[in-house]
């Protein structure tokens, strides 16, 4: 019977309260639960008029109920209801907010990931009795309705690379890009092509696409989220969330849970609130532009009227980011902003989406200063207004000596030395042929340099007394005691004596090579030339920009434990006479975390390498990944730090990464991985996540040896190994023979 399926119905929405506030709001609940329970026991007798009255009343009495919870959301509760089966999810979008489509790269369970869902799609709309469809490509995370292969739209490193292929393939074609974030984090394998590679390579790529790219978060999960976000226009979801981590993530780091413990449900309530990882929260920051507004306790499959608003905005979003890179269409652009809030048909409002070269480089350029510019505000600096008066006045300056100086009088002298070269060696080769009669005719023959047989043959003096040790020793060769090399059971090595192994050796051990942890001095006052360093960007401090509970003390006492004000180091230094920028992360301040004061100093330093025409080296001596504490604030430097290095690689620099110790998370899966040049010192060990997190969110338990730059260089994520005692020497090597045209001493 009719009245049945609508019990049933009501029956599923009660459920789904129950599911959204577990343990909350006993007394709402039980109202409903009573008010179902007398509809079933009375329905059945009562005439048909009566029953619809009572299924209106109950409708009614749920309706009002949902409100009024409505007002009641926390965070968390929103949390849940992204997370819940009942919740929108991509292919639903696709039936009703398209209006035909085509999935590509594989269909359900039969796909290289089936998180990953790419389709062709099209728009219909209309202009006085005209019907235009539009392209689009859509990309986005398929968490499914309960479908267990999709695994909860957690995309892995091979789902990534079919989106960045696509990416490609919709520039290609000239159509716009609708990403749908859908997912609580990318899936952290290192098999090929690596997660934390995969992840950079899609970043980098957005950084540049020439065709506009509009991002709908519902669930943005760190790293996994930036995957396919880098875009124009960033909307989201009333009841969706954005963050570093997840509520219970910071909840186990917070309560510095091991073993599997689960904090308790007060602690994770309040890291969701403490995140600040709602849309309200987002949109305040300004890392999304625009809500969409979603039904009560947020949006169902059946709930029709949302699609039409989902596809609205997409087109609203659309048809601005292109208007705006034409920057030609004043009046229909006035309209969009102006009627931005109020009821306007899009499907009756016409934009052509094609784009001219020079509007798609200025598209670039747009979406590049809007990342360039996130979180700039948050930025804690202790440096005076006229301090910073003569940084922007020196940085102009440098632009302007630099294009005078490699951009005109350089690259015209080179021309011009090119042509005398040319001139020269055909001048010299005339003389050959015209004399060559003649010298015949006088018995004149060349003379041929004759060089001993010692000096081939002898090997080169090694002067112990002219040995000069390192500049810097680890404050570890003070202490007498003997050390043991933890592969001294399977590879036989000797102990050593601790002045030995971190003074001379370098903390190396002499007989199989492993490398012992270092502090990052050593490699920053060893491998550079002496009293060549000079740092800037010092007052910019790590700080708390989300007040985040307790963590002030802790920022302090990293400050003073370091004696750093945040956990990056920028300086300019010289390698055998050639300057060049660098930019070191500090794994001793808060495990080596990037945060709003890290990723601006790098921003910066990305920046003065390019104003420059210096090399740019990254020197990460260790990461822990995104700090978690600055929420959404922190992710954000994923893109924006990406960013700068596009801007710099293609000014036409050489950047450069070295790894040390451990390196995990978003920076490695961003503006470190993104590098064309990586290298790593021996025995470290470079990934998308540390092997807890990885037990913790898959379940597996990993090799020992599944991190090692061995492992990484197998799979192509970096280019070489180096031992910690030649860094300067391939440093040197490296600033000859790699990197770009727009190279000071090039």
């Amino acid at each position: 019977m009719e009245w049945e399926k609508q019990l049933h119905q009501l029956a599923d929405r009660l459920n789904y309260i129950k599911d959204i506030f577990p343990g909350k709001h006993a007394e709402d609940i039980s109202e409903l639960e009573n008010g179902l329970a007398a509809a079933r026991e009375r329905f059945p007798d009562c005439a048909a008029a009566e029953v619809q009255a009572g299924l209106a009343a109950l409708e009614d009495l749920f309706f009002r109920t949902e409100c009024r919870l409505e007002d009641k959301l926390t965070p968390m509760d929103k949390v849940r209801i992204v997370r819940h089966p009942q919740r929108v999810c991509l292919r639903d979008i696709l039936e009703n907010v398209y209006d035909n489509y085509t999935e590509i790269g594989g269909q359900g369970e039969h796909t290289n990931d089936p998180a990953m869902v790419i389709a062709r799609a099209y728009i219909t709309r209309k202009r006085n009795g005209d019907v235009y469809h539009q392209p689009v490509l859509v990309i986005g995370h398929e968490k499914g309705h309960g479908e267990e292969f999709r695994n909860g739209g957690s995309a892995k490193p091979w789902g990534n690379a079919k989106a960045k292929h696509y990416m490609g393939v919709a520039e290609t074609e000239g159509i716009p890009i609708h990403a749908y974030v859908f997912t609580p984090g990318g899936y952290p394998l290192e098999d090929y092509p690596g997660a934390a590679q995969q992840i950079a390579k899609n970043i980098y790529e957005m950084a540049g696409l020439t065709v506009p790219l509009i991002a709908v978060f519902s669930e943005g999960g760190s790293g996994g989220a930036e995957a396919i976000s880098l875009a124009d226009r960033r909307l989201m979801l009333s009841h969706g969330y954005y963050s570093v981590i997840s509520p219970e993530g910071a909840a186990a780091i917070e309560g510095r849970l091991r073993g599997g413990a689960r904090a308790s449900a007060d602690l994770v309530e309040r890291c969701a609130r403490d995140l600040h990882l709602t849309a309200e929260d987002n949109l305040k920051f300004g890392y999304v532009d625009k809500i969409i507004q979603e039904p009560v306790l947020g949006a169902r499959p059946y709930h029709y009227e949302f699609f039409r608003t989902v596809r609205q905005e997409v087109l609203r979003a659309t048809d601005e980011v292109v208007l705006k890179a034409r920057g030609l269409a004043p009046l229909r652009a006035a309209m969009l902003r102006r009627l931005r809030d109020r009821e306007l048909n899009l499907d009756e409002f016409f934009v052509s989406w094609k784009l001219s070269r020079a509007a798609r480089q200025r598209l670039v350029e747009m979406r590049q200063n809007k990342f360039i510019k996130a979180s700039y505000g948050e930025v804690r600096n202790t440096r005076s207004v006229m301090g910073r008066l003569g940084d922007a006045w020196s940085e102009q300056w440098w632009e302007i000596y630099n294009r005078l100086i490699y951009d005109l009088y350089q690259r015209n002298r080179r021309t011009f030395g090119n042509v005398v070269e040319e001139v020269r060696s055909e001048w010299e080769m005339f003389k050959i042929r015209v004399l060559k009669p003649w010298n015949k005719l006088r018995g004149k023959t060349e003379e041929v340099a004759v060089t001993s047989e010692e000096e081939l043959t002898t090997l080169s003096d090694w002067d112990e007394n002219s040995r000069s040790g390192w500049n810097w020793v680890s404050k570890k060769a003070r202490e007498d005691r003997a050390v043991s090399c933890p592969y001294s059971a399977q590879r036989g090595c000797m102990d050593m004596w601790a002045p030995d192994l971190y003074d001379e050796f370098a903390g190396v051990c002499s007989t199989c090579g492993h490398h012992f942890p270092m502090e990052y001095q050593w490699v920053m006052n060893n491998c550079f030339d002496e009293g060549s360093l000079y740092e800037f960007n010092t007052e910019v401090e790590a700080g708390n920009p989300l007040n985040f509970p307790d963590f002030d003390a802790k920022i302090a006492d990293a400050k003073q434990k370091t004696g750093l004000k945040s956990g990056c180091i920028t300086f300019e230094a010289r390698i055998d006479g050639v300057q060049c920028v660098v930019a070191i992360l500090v794994g001793s301040f808060r495990g080596g975390s990037v945060g709003v004061a890290e990723g601006s100093k790098f921003v910066a330093a990305a920046d003065r390498a390019r104003r420059k025409r210096y090399p740019f080296i990254v020197y990460c001596h260790g990461t822990a990944g995104i700090r978690i504490q600055e929420g959404t604030h922190g992710v954000i430097q994923m893109p924006r730090c990406t960013v700068a290095v596009r801007r710099y690689i293609e000014a036409g620099g050489l950047y450069l990464v070295l790894y040390d110790t451990k390196s995990y998370g978003g920076p490695v899966a961003s503006f470190l991985g993104c590098a064309f040049y990586q290298f790593a010192i021996r025995s470290s060990d470079i990934g998308f996540a540390g092997p807890g997190v990885i037990k913790n969110t898959t379940g597996i338990d990993i090799a020992p040896d599944h991190h090692n730059c061995y492992k990484a260089l197998s799979r192509g994520h970096i280019q070489g190994v180096w031992d910690r005692r030649d860094v300067r020497v391939n440093l040197r090597q490296a600033l000859e023979t790699m990197g770009g045209r727009n190279l000071y001493y090039r």
